[in-house]
């Protein structure tokens, strides 16, 4: 079978991955002048795989399939680009969410342990623990490292007989007969299309323009003087996430820096834009860690970047169909990175016919699952 796969992210690309791997002839189009696509909304130094979902227990029930596809991809692409951190959960007043989180873990058998407010700053010292109601911990999350990931799979497609194109801007698309039209005004036709162009697939569909919406997100590296970095030795990821507060940390890894940034969406913005991020957003991320970063005063701003979600409603993935040979694969919010590797194999099973349709679509909704039971499962 002949596919097309438009979009070198994540999700194109382990879709291109399973599809290569199984034997069919995949061809990858990207728009970007090289890949990894710094512009890509995958292309960052790290994404974040974790069972705390705030209620959305369909989700956390995906994370264990997710941890057991990327040890597939692992030891398929001969290479790990993974960190596991542990996961520090805190919620502020009465928000749900940390409560509700706890709930997901209880549903898919995650023991974490929960942790007195005030003893934040001991056991986790570079927090001050401040306007914090309740937290816990969970030995389990981590890192992916999101750009080693994308470049690794670049990498592989081709020995795998996939061709992968960049430089390559898709103009339009005709899902019924799977083909698109490129810049230059060649056509590319396919026995199945996949889109999975992140926040450029309205301009491709636009019959989806009002289910998905670019979302411009900003996040910081800073950097800690050398007198602080053993308080951050074995510091788990730090989410405070609740629908007051913004902030989560990614600690110093795998010779990066700590990563900051605000979860809530802007919903605004232009992907083709600039990408800079003004100062004023820079002191914007960093007040918001202040609160719970002990002498914030004493990092230094290493880099700050912008990056593109599109963002569905309810932060629920859209995996359709749009016509009999084509599906999209978008809506993914900032939380789809964790699920690529697993989406990708459930994906190429649908359009070999091994998956129901129906099923895949409410499974990546955080609504079923997708082997056509149309349960939640952990399994």
């Amino acid at each position: 079978m002949r596919v097309t796969v438009v979009g070198a992210g994540i999700m194109g690309l382990c879709t291109a991955h399973a599809l290569a791997k199984a034997g069919h002839r995949v061809t990858v189009l990207d728009q970007a002048a090289f890949l990894p696509n710094p512009a890509g909304s995958s292309v960052d130094r790290h994404r974040l795989i974790r069972y705390a979902y705030g209620g959305k227990i369909g989700y956390a029930a995906m994370v264990a399939d997710a941890y057991a596809a990327w040890d597939r991809l692992w030891a398929d692409l001969g290479e790990r680009h993974a960190v596991e951190t542990g996961t520090l959960a805190l919620g502020r007043g009465v928000e749900p969410w940390i409560t509700d989180s706890a709930r997901d873990l209880d549903a898919v058998g995650v023991p974490y342990r929960w942790i007195e407010p005030k003893d934040i700053p001991a056991r986790f010292p570079p927090l001050t623990g401040r306007g914090i109601g309740r937290a816990f911990h969970t030995a389990t999350g981590g890192a992916l490292l999101a750009d080693r990931i994308v470049a690794a799979l670049v990498r592989r497609l081709p020995a795998l007989g996939a061709a992968v194109r960049y430089d390559a801007r898709v103009a339009g698309c005709a899902p019924a007969t799977a083909t698109v039209t490129m810049a230059g005004g060649e056509t590319v036709a396919a026995d199945r299309l996949v889109i999975a162009a992140g926040p450029w697939v309205p301009a491709l569909l636009p019959d989806l323009a009002a289910r998905v919406t670019p979302s411009r997100q900003a996040v910081v590296y800073l950097s800690a003087p050398a007198a602080m970095t053993d308080r951050w030795a074995g510091m788990p990821m730090v989410l405070d996430i609740d629908r007051s507060a913004g902030f989560y940390a990614v600690p110093p890894l795998a010779g990066q820096g700590l990563k900051i940034g605000d979860h809530r969406f802007s919903l605004t913005g232009d992907p083709e834009g600039d990408r800079s991020v003004a100062q004023a957003a820079l002191d914007a991320i960093v007040a918001e860690a202040a609160e719970q970063l002990a002498d914030v005063d004493r990092y230094r701003v290493g880099h700050a970047k912008a990056c593109f979600y599109a963002v569905a409603p309810d932060e629920r993935f859209i995996v359709e169909p749009v016509a009999d040979r084509t599906w999209v694969m978008t809506g993914f919010s900032g939380h789809g990175f964790k699920f690529g590797a697993v989406m990708g194999e459930r994906m190429a099973d649908t359009l070999l016919g091994r998956n129901d349709p129906a099923a895949m679509t409410a499974w990546a909704a955080g609504l079923g699952s997708a082997d056509g039971s149309g349960s939640t499962s952990a399994a």
